[in-house]
Parts: C-alpha cells; structure tokens; sequence
C-alpha cells in the first residue's frame, strides 16, 4: 500500500463523472508507481480528509456519504482544531461504522496495522 497526495478519485461513474481529491488516498503499491492523476474508487483502501473550517460539512456528512456509496473501505476524518481528533470508519454492509474516535494515540487494524497518536499532528517542532 501506498499514501498519495494530489489524486482525483472518481466516486461517481456517472456523467457527468463526480471526483473528489482526498487530502490523503491510499492504494495499491503498483497503480501507484503508474503515478496516476484520476484513479476509480475501487483502488482505494482509505481516504483520509483533514477538516477546515470550510469543509467541515462536506467532510463530515457528504464525503462521509459518498465514499461510502463508492465502496471505499476505510474514511478518516482528521479535526486539528484543538484537541486534535481523529474519527475513523470502516465501511460494514454499505454503511460507515466508527471503530474509533480518539485524541491520543490509536492503534487501528483497517486498511493495514498502523499506530497514530493524533497529538503529534499539531505538536510544534522547533
């Protein structure tokens, strides 16, 4: 698995095609060395969006609503307002299901093991 930045994910097929270019996708590690700029929802494990105080609705509801719709297993949801908050789902049957909602640190299982301490994310370094 690779992290992209800088990608199109086509959620909706339909014409006209809906795209939406998460702050973070990641994929399979050989449709990323392609270096592809548009990729088909379906080569995404995770899409991760970073809230801004003027994507907070879309984040939180409509992207929610269509990746979930496109298939996309994992969504995170990442708050840097403080404390800091991470809110991940792995889609069950259609639907989004949180399996975590923390400010610390988190150990999540889905798309693949990896350790997040969600405070480091705003932490200064000099």
């Amino acid at each position: 698995m690779t992290a992209l930045q800088d990608i199109e994910v086509v959620v909706q097929a339909a014409f006209p095609p809906t795209v939406r270019c998460p702050d973070v996708a990641v994929t399979y590690n050989k449709l990323a060395e392609q270096s592809p700029a548009r990729v088909d929802a379906e080569d995404i494990l995770l899409a991760v969006e970073i809230v801004s105080p003027g994507s907070r609705k879309q984040d939180r509801i409509l992207k929610l609503a269509e990746y979930a719709e496109a298939g996309i297993p994992s969504y995170w949801v990442v708050e840097l307002d403080e404390p800091a908050t991470l809110t991940a789902y792995l889609l069950v049957d259609g639907y989004y299901e949180i399996v975590a909602q923390v400010t610390g640190s988190v150990l999540l299982s889905e798309p693949a093991p990896v350790s997040v301490d969600v405070r480091t994310l705003t932490a200064r370094r000099r």
